[in-house]
């Protein structure tokens, strides 16, 4: 793997692997719980064994449940709370923060794939459309590839750069487009890598067959817009019902029963609960919105 650091890992990834040699025996029973992790860590490059990367993660676990509990445990020692009445919230939310950390991890690979995949096929279309301008002027297929990894479209100019470097060692354009083909997490960028392989055996005509792709993944963009527009629908009536409608009827009903049964109400107190609450539910629903859309809109 390129990267040495992990957000939450509190060493260099080189360093905890050899700090958590000692926990291989509890990797190897916790990766069977996690049966898609070799092929996930092998697409995302992470030079680590399944049972080495659960390893990780419940060293990074244990490490934050100590971390907290103890230091939670000097600050309510350190304000005269007695232990007996701290210990359990002490321990609680020490494992909840562990037990986040140990999921975060162990999840880790897919979520970086999924990340990945979304950046390629993010820049695939423009990608495609510079590609085929170079091919279509003449230019040879792998000056070409050479332009597009030089240009700037994220993580596709990367895994680019790397048919280019294959190529530069003496492997041919085929073998090469054939290693990045398998290599890539991305379905789609894949099948175009495939289709580019077999126009190349065939013989046939690349700007013809890079023509081809383009305007297949611009139908395919083309649906995948009609089919977002049409799930924003449901989204923006479920907006309207809970952000505008609800939390205005429901302070008008709450005044009204209160009046009636007597009970004060602190109407502070009720407009920050509601202010928390479309706070959190817009802060969903903005995830929500942002996961739904179409790769390269």
């Amino acid at each position: 793997m390129k990267k040495n650091h992990l957000a939450i890992v509190p060493f260099p990834l080189d360093k905890a692997r050899k700090i958590t040699r000692h926990f291989l025996r509890f990797g190897e029973g916790v990766s069977h719980f996690f049966p898609g992790m070799e092929f996930e860590l092998d697409q995302a490059e992470f030079d680590f064994e399944p049972r080495e990367w659960t390893a990780l993660a419940i060293f990074t676990g244990l490490f934050y449940f100590l971390m907290i509990f103890t230091s939670m445990f000097a600050i309510t020692a350190a304000a005269g709370l007695h232990p007996a009445n701290t210990l359990p919230l002490t321990f609680m939310v020490s494992l909840v923060i562990g037990a986040t950390s140990f999921i975060y991890i162990a999840v880790y690979p897919k979520m970086f794939v999924s990340r990945k995949t979304r950046n390629i096929e993010r820049f695939m279309p423009f990608a495609l459309r510079h590609l085929l301008i170079e091919v279509r002027s003449g230019v040879p297929l792998y000056n070409s590839l050479v332009s597009v990894s030089k240009g700037k479209y994220g993580i596709l100019s990367e895994e680019i750069q790397k048919a280019v470097n294959e190529i530069n060692t003496g492997m041919s354009e085929i073998s090469a487009l054939e290693t990045l083909a398998r290599n890539n997490p991305s379905l789609h960028f894949r099948r175009v890598m495939w289709q580019l392989v077999n126009a190349l055996k065939s013989g046939a005509d690349i700007g013809k067959t890079i023509k081809r792709i383009v305007e297949n993944i611009t139908a395919d963009q083309s649906i995948a817009i009609k089919k977002y527009g049409a799930q924003l629908n449901p989204l923006a009536l479920m907006y309207m019902i809970f952000a505008v409608i609800f939390p205005t009827l429901g302070i008008t009903f709450m005044l009204i029963i209160s009046t009636f049964i007597g009970i004060g109400l602190d109407i502070q107190v009720v407009l920050i609960m509601i202010l928390v609450f479309l706070l959190a539910f817009q802060f969903m629903l903005i995830g929500l919105i942002k996961n739904r859309r179409p790769a390269g809109v």
